[in-house]
């Protein structure tokens, strides 16, 4: 089931939810070139530096591939990389098939560890994707989990239903 929220995908509960004191993984969109620091990774960066190092030492990313970064006792950052190439011209760089692979990938990982999946708006800004496509794939991918998808405040999506 998806949960909307508003407020910061790299603080899971940090609205005082219960999911805050179980397992976590924060899932996001990575590049295959090797590229990070844009987006939500310079957000992640902020926060944790082990899911930066994952990435850059390896060296050759494959599409559908999952780098799994335990950032705290609880919490795992979820590399996936299902974006090929980067620019910032507009062009759609995410690919659904990709994303769909990874999120498969992510949702293992969750059910194995109870975890509570969380994101934001994957693979739709930079990567240029679009949540009516995503979101499907969202769905389906992690079915029989709680996902929390998260805008900040003051963003055109930012409203909780």
């Amino acid at each position: 089931m998806i949960h909307y929220r508003v407020g910061d995908a790299t603080q899971p509960g940090a609205s005082g939810e219960q999911i805050a004191q179980g397992p976590w993984v924060i899932a996001h969109v990575c590049n295959d070139a090797n590229r990070w620091g844009a987006g939500f990774t310079h957000a992640i960066s902020a926060r944790w530096i082990e899911p930066a190092k994952l990435y850059r030492a390896q060296r050759d990313h494959v599409l559908g591939s999952v780098l799994f970064a335990k950032v705290t006792a609880n919490g795992t950052v979820a590399n996936m990389i299902a974006q090929q190439g980067y620019g910032r011209d507009g062009r759609r760089y995410l690919r659904y098939d990709a994303l769909e692979t990874c999120l498969i990938t992510v949702a293992a990982h969750a059910h194995r560890t109870r975890a509570t999946v969380h994101c934001p708006r994957i693979g739709c800004g930079l990567a240029g994707g679009d949540w009516a496509d995503v979101e499907p794939i969202l769905m389906r991918a992690t079915r029989g989990l709680d996902v929390f998808v998260y805008d900040l405040p003051g963003t055109p999506n930012a409203r909780s239903r």
